[in-house]
């Protein structure tokens, strides 16, 4: 009887002389495409305890997000007062402080299962320019930042001994030209617990955390920074500056820590994620300059009764050496905190990091701080 049933179809074709219907599979980019995001959907709940995580139903992800960033650079440098000026001075300390307006940033992103493209326009902020890419799993995450700006007002403050009594003055240094500064921001991290533990469920949402649960985890950071203010028309401030014009610096760090998704209640996560890291690459380079400008300081102060002369020629300012430095290993620290808040096929997430990194080089230190803050409101269709 089931046989029968089973060829009724066929018979009832053979008798009137038809073929039976063709289902058309599908051809070239639609092809591909099927094939893409069958692979995707089989990498996102591979391996997942599903009673710890789960995939959402729908794939798509489309997010409206925002971002606040603001950098500050902090220099310090100690010249000989007495070698510039006059015997009644002493060690001079110049302290510029660079500290860039808010940066924020407004965009949409779409994608599939967390792979996908967005795009965001600057809205307030510094003149730079700011360039952020990533990629997340449920075990890794990769983050890449890329930042320039520049600033001709720097906040200086100067302390020292002076004509023979102590002075300590802050004030805005204008300068005739820019100083520019880029940094370069990388780090990359691996979950050890990806089974119960998702990295993805915190920064993208494209899984779900059910329950609690925690994971030892490994990561790799690496800074570079450049500054520069070698300019013809500020030799003055290269000279407080203790004659450097432009510094590079590149660390690298590695590190081990732990990291914990709490789900408090349904559709609520807190992540958050501490590793000491080793800094065991640290290397400084900075290039001194000298200037017709500087000469005529150092002239006068050994000819104190002299005229003090013109400079009808345009200022110079040589490139005089260079110093090449590697630093000791030091200690490091990330970490990172995040919000998110599932409800139906909406959700709603937050979070943010600090990052700091030094040098110091003789009577010559600095330390670069980084902050920034992502808010984004999504959807899954």
């Amino acid at each position: 009887m089931l046989a029968a049933t089973l060829m009724l179809p066929l018979n009832i074709y053979a008798q009137d002389g038809s073929t039976p219907p063709v289902t058309k599979k599908p051809k070239g980019i639609m092809k591909l495409a099927k094939k893409v995001a069958s692979t995707i959907d089989s990498m996102t709940v591979k391996g997942l305890d599903r009673n710890y995580i789960d995939a959402p139903e729908k794939p798509w992800q489309v997010i409206v997000q925002g971002n606040l960033s603001q950098s500050h650079l902090r220099m310090k440098a100690v010249i000989d007062g007495n070698e510039l000026f006059e015997e009644s001075f002493g060690d001079i300390t110049w302290k510029p402080h660079i500290k860039t307006k808010l940066s924020s940033y407004v965009g949409v992103w779409a994608g599939y299962r967390g792979y996908g493209i967005g795009y965001s326009k600057m809205v307030g902020g510094d003149n730079g320019s700011f360039l952020e890419a990533g990629a997340i799993g449920g075990s890794y995450g990769v983050n890449l930042k890329i930042h320039h700006f520049k600033s001709n007002a720097p906040s200086v403050r100067m302390y020292g001994f002076m004509a023979g009594e102590w002075e300590d003055y802050t004030w805005e240094y204008p300068l005739i030209d820019d100083i520019r500064v880029r940094t370069l921001f990388f780090d990359a991290y691996y979950m050890f617990n990806g089974k119960r533990f998702s990295y993805a469920a915190a920064y993208d949402q494209s899984v779900i955390q059910k329950r609690s649960a925690g994971s030892f985890m490994a990561g790799m950071m690496y800074f570079h920074s450049k500054v520069a203010y070698n300019n013809t028309d500020d030799p003055d401030f290269i000279m407080f500056m203790n004659d450097v014009g432009r510094m590079k610096q590149d660390q690298a760090s590695v590190g081990a820590g732990y990291a914990y998704n709490l789900v408090p209640c349904k559709g609520l996560l807190v992540s958050t994620m501490a590793m000491p890291m080793v800094t065991f690459y640290n290397r400084y380079r900075a290039w001194k300059y000298n200037s017709n400008f500087r000469e005529c300081m150092v002239e006068l102060r050994k000819n104190p009764d002299m005229e003090v002369p013109e400079i009808d020629e345009p200022i110079e300012i040589w490139e005089t050496g260079k110093v090449n430095q590697h630093g000791r290993i030091t200690l490091n620290f990330d970490a990172k905190l995040s919000l998110t808040y599932n409800v139906g096929d909406w959700f709603l997430s937050a979070f943010g990091q600090f990052n700091t990194f030094s040098y110091r080089h003789g009577t010559s230190k600095g330390r670069f701080n980084d902050w920034y803050v992502n808010a984004s409101m999504g959807v899954r269709l």
